[in-house]
């Protein structure tokens, strides 16, 4: 049996969908798949306005455009994250301001944001790894007596919540991830999730080219014109009406894919050598995803190598921005946060996705219990 580290879920009305919006002869964005997908959002999570891209990485570009990133700016965020975090305030001249993670979640540690903050600071961009919200009450009271934007990276917690809250309702501007690698996809897509009622016009004109065509579509105007700065944030109706069909099974994959969670806190708690994330009681899970952190890199490496051969696919977690070439550039060395490069260098990711509950699980377990009993 061969266990990979991730594969996309097909949900039953995908075809149909796909089909309809084929033949619609409306493949653009906005169209009848895309409403219907932003109607259930904001239906099932209550999300101020959603605005649909063609990927999580659009989603922050347009959120950074919003929030008037410029040249001069400074943004605190996490090193432990994906570079489309960092590329989307550096495309526009920003300078990335790296704080370190709080070792129980790798999310960002609200406790050392404050000793980062200059008079050029504009915004914080939180992450919320493997699903598990950043403490987002504690970042907003921080950004408020600053006045600064807070832009969350929900690329991998939709349908997570915090204090009974969805992750991407609280900050200012949210931006999510439908990448064929996350719980409901669209192969490639995302979203931006607007909470400023005087933004949202704005982001329209800056989704649709910086353009004001959706004041013509709405009958306001009879000619739409050039009116702000903008690019095609839009996602395929096509790709939306996969999504909406994902998203309708909300329910069903997340009560899947909580097995697959269980069963390797189960697997983890007889392993005190090795660390794993910790869910606050105030936080509900989606399951995205499934991290441990070994006590040696040896035996990272060990575990990684002993699973393959068994044809299990584990992998490593992000490496730090700031010691990647890139982020020594802005003047970084790996010994400036510590506590990132010390666990990004033992963690490693389980292989997780939907239908492994279903097929595969108990392979799954048995093959890293037993790697794990040669190691320890």
């Amino acid at each position: 049996m061969i266990i990979p580290f991730n594969k996309p879920y097909a949900s039953k009305n995908e075809e149909p969908y796909v089909l309809e919006a084929l033949r619609s002869g409306k493949h653009c964005g906005n169209q009848s798949f895309c409403n219907r997908v932003i109607d259930l959002m904001k239906k099932n999570h209550e999300f101020h306005e959603v605005f649909l891209t063609p990927s999580g990485t659009a989603a922050l570009e347009m959120g950074a455009v919003l929030a008037g990133i410029t040249h001069g700016d400074e943004v605190i965020l996490p090193s432990y994250t994906f570079s489309s975090t960092v590329n989307a305030i550096v495309l526009f001249g920003a300078t990335p301001v790296f704080c370190e993670v709080d070792p129980k979640t790798m999310n960002i540690d609200p406790a050392k944001i404050e000793q980062l903050i200059s008079p050029k600071t504009k915004m914080i961009i939180p992450i919320d790894y493997a699903g598990v919200s950043c403490e987002i009450e504690q970042i907003m009271d921080i950004a408020t007596k600053h006045n600064l934007i807070v832009m969350q990276d929900c690329a991998q917690s939709y349908g997570s919540y915090y204090k009974d809250k969805a992750c991407g309702t609280q900050a200012h501007l949210a931006a999510f991830s439908f990448h064929e690698t996350k719980n409901y996809n669209a192969g490639e897509g995302g979203a931006l999730v607007v909470n400023i009622p005087e933004w949202v016009e704005r982001a329209h004109f800056l989704q649709e080219k910086g353009t004001d065509r959706r004041l013509v579509l709405k009958g306001v105007k009879s000619k739409y014109s050039w009116v702000d700065v903008g690019s095609s944030y839009l996602l395929s109706d096509i790709l939306a009406a996969m999504l909406l069909s994902q998203l309708e099974s909300e329910s069903e994959i997340t009560k899947n894919r909580s097995l697959i969670t269980e069963a390797y806190f189960n697997l983890f708690k007889n392993y005190n050598k090795v660390h794993f994330f910790q869910v606050p009681d105030y936080v509900v899970l989606n399951h995205h995803a499934f991290w441990v952190v070994f006590d040696t890199v040896a035996n990272q490496e060990l575990f990684l190598t002993k699973l393959k051969v068994k044809n299990v696919y584990a992998y490593i977690g992000y490496l730090p921005l700031h010691s990647s070439e890139k982020g020594k550039t802005y003047g970084y060395k790996a010994s400036d946060l510590p506590i990132t490069e010390e666990y990004a260098s033992k963690l490693v990711r389980l292989p997780f996705y939907t239908e492994l509950s279903e097929n595969g699980l108990d392979y799954c377990i048995q093959s890293m219990t037993e790697v794990l009993n040669e190691i320890y």
